[in-house]
């Protein structure tokens, strides 16, 4: 059987929250996403929503007792990266909406960052690149198209 090619046109993170009218708000005034479309049950309760960032648009589903049918807390094994222009912008305005981020900081890889949880439980990060070049740890190694293209002395 031949495969035929794929081409993949984007990627939208599917969100689930106990209330999804609360994170669509939370969402919108923390970090300045814009919201779509919801759609509301007869009750006006949001069941399905879509809120835009830059180009990426996140799935949002109201879903009260979906982390907790799981047996789990909240999201885990998922992080939300985001490229902005200017971190320390984006921190500063983050705060100034009354959340308490982690402060920014120059990451090894390449990055100024910083992250929070939002009061749903899914973590956010939100990246500034400044180089393209990662600081590599003992003993690693840095491999493009299947080559070798820069190694770390491993101590």
């Amino acid at each position: 059987m031949d495969r035929q090619p794929v081409r993949y046109v984007g990627v939208s993170p599917y969100l689930y929250y106990e209330d999804a009218a609360a994170a669509l708000d939370w969402l919108a005034r923390t970090f300045g996403f814009e919201e779509q479309v919801r759609w509301v049950d007869p009750d006006g309760v949001v069941q399905e929503a879509e809120i835009r960032a830059g180009d990426t648009v996140f799935q949002v589903c109201g879903c009260p007792g979906f982390w907790a049918e799981r047996g789990v807390a909240g999201p885990l094994g998922q992080e939300n990266i985001l490229y902005v222009d200017d971190v320390d912008a984006h921190w500063a305005n983050t705060r100034a909406a009354g959340a308490d981020p982690q402060d920014p900081e120059d990451k090894p890889y390449g990055v100024r960052a910083y992250g929070l949880k939002d009061p749903g439980g899914h973590s956010w990060v939100f990246w500034q690149r400044l180089t393209d070049t990662v600081e590599l740890q003992p003993g690693w190694r840095e491999i493009r198209g299947g080559q070798v293209t820069r190694e770390a002395v491993a101590t």
